[in-house]
């Protein structure tokens, strides 16, 4: 039997905004990516699914207050559209998210997951939100990219893609880079510096001139603790937790 081929990653959006995508997402290293085949972008109108002639997509809140609400109805046949294309099959295992301020916060160790996956489909909510009925029916993951509140879900599905599309084999050149970033082994990442050096009366750590692979390493590593102990706390307990027990 011949090798088993991986498809690219794909990221399929359901939104009311389709012009926003790719937007930076065609740029830089994703958008390289993308160039590439390393992996897809495919946009779903959300209005083309509503049936009256006003291609309607909201309502009034049930029980009364301010704003509109996703209609579960349009939103369920835009999901059955994606699904009739192929792209959300029992074997397809790419997760429906849903990105609300009401989500579990999204972490490295689930974009980590994400990108080792076959890719995602993402819901775009706008006005307060989409009615949960089509969330609970269609189990949708919903995550939070940080404790404010955006106009609409796509620019936290930017968020999400870029993060995830990095991780993705051959987008960034150095593996290296990706271990000694934030969050990796509960740390924020150490200072950087370059040339010159000498800048405005601040100058490089000696250290970092020194050459001496191991005096280097010491300090980026106590330079991570203290910056986690000092601007994360909830990291730092949880870093000293896992030195702990290893």
């Amino acid at each position: 039997m011949g090798d088993v081929v991986r498809r690219p990653w794909s990221a399929r959006l359901l939104t009311l905004y389709p012009e926003m995508f790719p937007g930076p997402l065609g740029q830089s290293l994703a958008g390289r990516a993308l160039e590439d085949g390393r992996w897809s972008l495919e946009t779903v109108n959300i209005r083309s699914f509503a049936t009256d002639k006003h291609h309607t997509v909201d309502d009034t809140p049930s029980g009364g207050g301010a704003g509109m609400v996703m209609r579960p109805d349009v939103i369920d046949r835009a999901l059955t559209g994606v699904m009739a294309d192929g792209a959300v099959t029992a074997t397809d295992g790419a997760p429906l998210i849903y990105l609300t301020p009401r989500g579990r916060p999204l972490t490295q160790d689930r974009v980590k997951a994400l990108a080792e996956g076959p890719g995602v489909v993402v819901l775009c909510g706008r006005f307060e939100g989409v009615d949960q009925r089509v969330l609970d029916a269609r189990a949708a993951e919903e995550i939070s990219v940080g404790d404010f509140v955006l106009s609409g879900g796509e620019i936290a599905a930017l968020v999400l893609l870029d993060a995830c599309v990095r991780l993705l084999p051959g987008v960034i050149g150095s593996r290296q880079s990706l271990d000694e970033e934030s969050f990796e082994r509960d740390l924020l990442e150490y200072p950087h510096y370059t040339r010159p050096r000498s800048w405005a009366g601040r100058d490089v750590p000696e250290v970092l001139l020194s050459g001496h692979h191991e005096k280097i390493c010491a300090w980026r590593q106590a330079q991570s603790e203290i910056v986690t102990r000092e601007r994360r706390p909830d990291l730092w307990a949880r870093y000293l937790k896992n030195r702990v027990s290893k």
